[in-house]
């Protein structure tokens, strides 16, 4: 996320009307919900999750402890069981 002067990019009446609410502060404005992306699609990081994940599943099937899983990917108990136990 960049910054923006409010200057460079609104009429004058708008900024105005902001003034009168948020003068001199800095404010957010967020995208239309139309324009949001879902997480990860900017970057590999949910393919990557979802692969550890199927890792985690498979050591499970194969034998693994729940506790060797936790000391392998450094996750909690709950974390670890929660993946293992998940439907999907």
């Amino acid at each position: 996320m960049e910054y923006i002067n409010a200057k460079d990019v609104l009429p004058k009446t708008l900024i105005l009307q902001i003034q009168q609410y948020v003068g001199g502060s800095i404010i957010y404005i967020p995208q239309k919900d139309s324009d949001k992306k879902s997480w990860g699609t900017y970057t590999n990081s949910r393919n990557e999750i979802t692969e550890r994940n199927n890792e985690i599943k498979n050591k499970k099937k194969n034998g693994a402890t729940i506790d060797d899983i936790m000391s392998e990917y450094h996750l909690s108990y709950d974390t670890i069981k929660s993946i293992v136990y998940r439907k999907k």
